[in-house]
């Protein structure tokens, strides 16, 4: 087994898996791009820029605020920002603030899932 630590991990590989430990969450790959969802919901974007870096977009109702504070992040496009979408954009090399982003998943999952999951946690 791979230890999610090592810096042979990315931190998208990294992130899939947290994300994939939630309650009845599952991966899945509309529009080209890696979504994990609850049910048929999607809670988190993980996506690729070519060898240009990545982008994580979660739903953070409670902390998005803070979130568009920083300088790599937005409201998502496509009308999404308007619902508490965030894009988080990081380029090749960049560091990845992994623990900020697995906490914005929870709050994601949280925002997205039945209550009944989200309250499982």
């Amino acid at each position: 087994m791979t230890d999610v630590s090592s810096p042979l991990v990315s931190p998208l590989a990294d992130l899939l898996a947290h994300a994939l430990a939630y309650p009845e969450a599952w991966e899945d790959h509309p529009w080209g791009e890696t979504v994990v969802k609850v049910r048929q919901k999607i809670f988190v974007f993980l996506g690729r820029d070519g060898d240009s870096g990545c982008h994580v977009t979660v739903k953070l109702p409670r902390s998005g605020p803070f979130a568009l504070d920083m300088p790599n992040c937005a409201p998502t496009g496509y009308g999404l920002g308007r619902a508490g979408w965030i894009t988080a954009t990081f380029a090749a090399g960049e560091d990845v603030p992994s623990d900020l982003l697995r906490g914005w998943i929870k709050e994601s999952y949280q925002a997205v899932a039945p209550r009944k999951l989200a309250a499982l946690l």
